[in-house]
């Protein structure tokens, strides 16, 4: 017999000629390759090791792209993407005109939604569903959701709806790895968790159906003695109470079990639950001993793994904000610091050994996050909520109602502001000054490089409402931060280079690029601070004496914080050019971080060659 070959693998087809041996040998191939990709261009690794099989195992059963496939989240999709005809891809993954790191559209026929924030997976699978049901389609609807995943409110939302809806065929499949970013939380995963200790249930259960079925009465019987016993021993009752037939935990790297199993339910077809418990990192033990620091990789030799590096790397704003807040918390015993399930990206693992008693993980629950914060602040606690920019989106209601409007002492910590790089569109902090300084109450601060960035935490603590501190991934311009818990005041803007004819007005950490573009321009450079409440005072004063403006912003240009000046530009009836640069009106693909910033005209030669096209008669010659 011929050996298989993974490059011989075009797309999921070739994978259905394929007989059980031969599809395990392509997993051998699979992971490799994916180990060894992934090495090369950094991206996400412990999560794909972990669905080789289970990828393998549906491309084989089902007919894809025709079934369709979401994948929640997404960081789990490289297999998939390999074995979808993306092999040659992978060697631009998360690069500039390369694939993405997650499920895309656009990128493929085979990828049936596009996913990176959680738990989103069952509704969509739903709604393809439904859909299908009405056009008179037989197709499967198959939804890859994580233990992790499964601890957000938006899952159970859609089990729920999905028990009620008739004439659908959706297949949910529990990836049960033990794994979120940060370690999983919640009484739902030590429910799942029980299950490790518990497998004697699954085969108990089916020796006993087996020796039963020829005593009918004593069959009934057990079948209702089970119908209690599940509650005690798995959770099967909770999802078949919500409609699903449940099956279940199987080996999730067993494909003698994973292929036959998918092949049943696939004839059964309705509502069908199948969990499968994998393992982080399988087939790498670097990566099985610490899943965590292998989730999202730079590059690395796989034969060493990762290692630290030599010199010292700068600050990362993570890294400021984590200790800014054990500093605060040490002076402060109202202090409760609170993230939804990214521990380590937020910079709070200090925080969580130290004071573990105030250190609350809510699991992937954004809006719970939002909320539970308020209901601290009532009580008179000092709550931060520390989450990326991007997955505060997903608790803006909550914001609204539940801590703005109530005006609750709430300080939010956004993480990961502006252009984050390889994790793309998805993934970008680039709306938060827009939907958050139309809310009322609010107060939005922007800080400038590190020690600005500590100064305004203290300064947003202190202040007894909402208040939000933006700052962008990894390192800034390397600014010596304090160790103090001064603050600033409010509403208060500092000029930091005299010009004259032209004041740049920078709100963030744009600003070292804007002031090597002052220099040239001989311009005025003012570090705004905040865009809510805006310094009116100082813009006034600078209106009398400069000819133009330009706004600066790492941030969407529509609603941002250019549009604030020009709305008080308009309130006071001040009449001059003003030139708004920051990020235009498109999702921003994936690439490199400055090269991004370079591209948009928002690095130094950008910023200076866009006021000199704008503004040609005001500048002073070129030296």
């Amino acid at each position: 017999m011929a050996i298989v070959s993974l490059e011989n693998i075009h797309s999921p087809a070739d994978l259905r000629s394929l007989d059980r041996s031969e599809l395990n040998e392509i997993a051998v191939q699979l992971r490799e390759f994916v180990l060894q990709s992934v090495s090369k261009t950094g991206g996400h690794l412990s999560s794909n090791l972990g669905t080789v099989e289970l990828t393998i195992a549906l491309h084989h059963v089902f007919n894809t792209p025709e079934d369709r496939i979401v994948w929640d989240v997404g960081h789990q999709s490289y297999p998939h993407k390999i074995l979808t005809g993306r092999r040659q891809d992978m060697a631009r993954l998360r690069q500039k005109d390369g694939i993405s790191g997650f499920p895309k559209r656009s990128e493929s026929e085979y990828d049936a939604f596009g996913t990176a924030h959680s738990s989103t997976s069952i509704s969509a699978v739903l709604g393809m569903a439904v859909a299908s049901r009405n056009a008179g389609l037989e197709r499967q609807h198959i939804a890859v959701i994580g233990d992790g995943a499964m601890t957000a409110g938006m899952a159970f939302e859609a089990l729920n709806n999905a028990g009620v809806t008739p004439g659908v065929n959706v297949l949910v499949i529990l990836n049960d790895n033990d794994m979120s970013i940060s370690p999983p939380v919640g009484a739902l995963n030590r429910y799942l968790a029980r299950l490790m200790s518990g497998r004697f249930y699954a085969t108990a259960k089916n020796v006993g159906r087996a020796v039963l079925q020829h005593v009918p009465p004593v069959l009934e019987f057990a079948r209702r003695f089970e119908g209690h016993a599940k509650g005690m021993m798995s959770p099967a009752t909770l999802f078949e109470e919500l409609g699903f037939n449940y099956v279940g935990p199987i080996d999730g790297h067993d494909l003698d079990a994973l292929v036959p199993t998918l092949e049943n339910l696939k004839a059964l077809g309705g509502l069908q639950f199948l969990h499968v418990v994998t393992k982080k990192g399988q087939g790498y033990k670097l990566a099985e001993a610490d899943p965590v620091l292998y989730h999202g990789p730079g590059k690395f030799d796989p034969s060493v793994g990762i290692q630290k590096p030599s010199t010292p790397a700068k600050q990362t704003f993570t890294q400021v904000f984590g200790r800014w807040l054990c500093d605060m918390a040490e002076a402060d015993c109202r202090l409760v610091g609170i993230t939804p399930a990214m521990r380590e990206g937020s910079g709070m693992v200090e925080f969580e050994r130290r004071f573990p008693d105030r250190y609350f993980d809510v699991g992937i629950a954004e809006q719970h996050a939002v909320t539970f914060a308020g209901g601290l602040a009532c009580e008179g606690q000092k709550p931060v909520l520390a989450i990326y920019s991007t997955f505060l989106q997903r608790g803006y209601d909550q914001f609204i109602h539940d801590v703005a409007l109530q005006n609750l002492d709430v300080t939010f910590a956004l993480d990961r502001a502006g252009i984050v790089g390889a994790d793309g569109a998805t993934h970008a902090g680039n709306y938060d000054i827009a939907f958050l300084r139309c809310v009322p109450n609010m107060v939005v601060a922007t800080p400038s490089d590190e020690n600005e960035a500590r100064l305004l935490l203290s300064t947003c603590y202190h202040y007894p409402g909402p208040a939000s501190v933006r700052y962008p991934r990894g390192a800034g311009c390397g600014a010596q931060v304090g160790e103090g818990l001064d603050v600033v005041e409010i509403g208060k803007a500092v000029v930091r280079r005299q010009g004259s004819g032209i004041a740049l007005l920078v709100f963030g950490t744009l600003a070292n690029a804007a002031l090597q573009a002052a220099h040239a321009l001989q311009a005025t450079l003012v570090d705004m601070r905040f865009v809510k409440p805006l310094d009116e005072a100082l813009l006034l004063e600078l209106a009398q004496q400069h000819q133009a403006f330009v706004t600066i912003e790492e941030a969407a240009i529509m609603g941002g914080a250019g549009s604030a000046v020009l709305e008080c530009f308009s309130r006071q009836g001040i009449v001059c050019p003003v030139l708004q640069l920051g990020l235009p009106d498109r999702f921003i693909d994936h690439g490199d971080q400055g090269a991004i910033l370079s591209e948009l005209g928002l690095d130094a030669a950008g910023i200076e060659r866009s006021v000199r096209e704008r503004f040609a008669g005001l500048m002073h010659p070129i030296a």
